[in-house]
């Protein structure tokens, strides 16, 4: 089943991808733009928003549309913490909700920059972080932030948050639907045992898996040769997306050559002492798609029949953090 057949009838939705389809970009230079597309930008410069809440509102825009900047930059103690939540629609519990530093797959408030790509980055230590995501609403969205516990609240921060009104975003090659949402699912702070299965994210519907962060840490390495599946549907067999958890980010042998950072995966902090890990991966690429609900899951070690994988093939309890990024919507004919 060639790709385009795959994508229209498992996930139900037309495509006009030229990166699914094969066929040459359609330019639009000589075409008007859809009425009512017009960009929006809220920022702030040298402001102290935590004053009058804790939670500060950065911006609200009205409206459909969608998000498709933000940035942050602020010298203080856990910059990477600074927490940042997106409400989508008027919802009470936000759709994202972020530490920074982790939304664009550092963990360990690791200090490596500068570095990034297309999706998001980091400009400068100790502040600077951009955040390129895509995020679809139809009636309205809101941005705010919340500082890491015990820095002041007269804390300076600057922002850029930008968007596009009455735009339908395009994300891995797919223009959504109107209905879909861009949905975090965390993990925080859990302890796994060796070669226990463990769910990253759920997703319900339609729709797409688009970026994963892990950050991770145990008494040594093994627990890397754990493979990441996907449950599609009702399926109780896995599909596997690699053969072990350092090169579904790309990377190789217990990520022996050190950090990196490549537009589809990273490794944004490694250490030897501590056997700790965090990286990232996206999927505009090779998009993970799905048609009727979904589940990710990764395993703490592998083992296949009797063999243990692994130097000593004895992997150590582990602790994960773990970001997936979903874009979910129920599709209607």
């Amino acid at each position: 089943m060639n790709r385009r057949v795959f994508a229209t009838s498992v996930l139900g939705w037309p495509l006009t991808s030229t990166a699914l389809t094969g066929e040459p970009p359609v330019r639009s230079d000589h075409s008007p733009l859809p009425p009512g597309l017009r960009t929006f930008t809220c920022t702030g410069k040298e402001e102290q928003p935590f004053l009058q809440a804790p939670e500060a509102q950065l911006a609200w825009q009205a409206g459909s549309g969608y998000l498709d900047h933000m940035w942050f930059g602020g010298a203080f103690k856990d910059y990477k913490r600074l927490r940042i939540r997106v409400y989508v629609d008027g919802e009470a519990v936000p759709s994202i909700d972020m530490e920074l530093g982790l939304g664009v797959g550092v963990g360990f408030q690791d200090p490596a920059a500068p570095w990034g790509n297309r999706f998001g980055g980091v400009t400068g230590e100790p502040s600077g972080v951009y955040f390129n995501h895509r995020i679809p609403y139809v009636r309205s969205i809101r941005v705010t932030a919340e500082l890491p516990p015990g820095v002041p609240r007269d804390t300076v921060l600057w922002w850029i948050i930008r968007g596009l009104e009455n735009g339908v975003a395009q994300v891995c090659g797919f223009s959504l639907p109107s209905t879909a949402r861009l949905k975090l699912h965390k993990v925080v702070d859990r302890e796994v045992q060796p070669l226990e299965e463990f769910e990253l994210a759920h997703g319900v519907g339609a729709g797409l898996l688009f970026q994963v962060t892990i950050a991770a840490q145990s008494t040594n390495f093994e627990f890397l040769e754990g493979q990441m599946r996907a449950y599609f549907g009702s399926d109780k067999k896995p599909q596997f997306l690699s053969s072990g958890l350092e090169d579904y980010f790309l990377g190789t042998y217990y990520f022996n050559r050190g950090l990196y950072h490549l537009p589809q995966a990273g490794l944004t902090h490694k250490d030897e002492t501590t056997h700790s890990f965090s990286a990232y991966r996206y999927h505009d690429e090779d998009p993970v798609v799905f048609g009727d609900g979904f589940r990710l899951t990764c395993r703490c070690g592998e083992r296949r029949g009797e063999k243990t994988f692994g130097t000593t093939g004895h992997p150590q309890p582990a602790k994960y953090t773990t970001y997936a990024w979903i874009y979910e919507f129920q599709w209607s004919m």
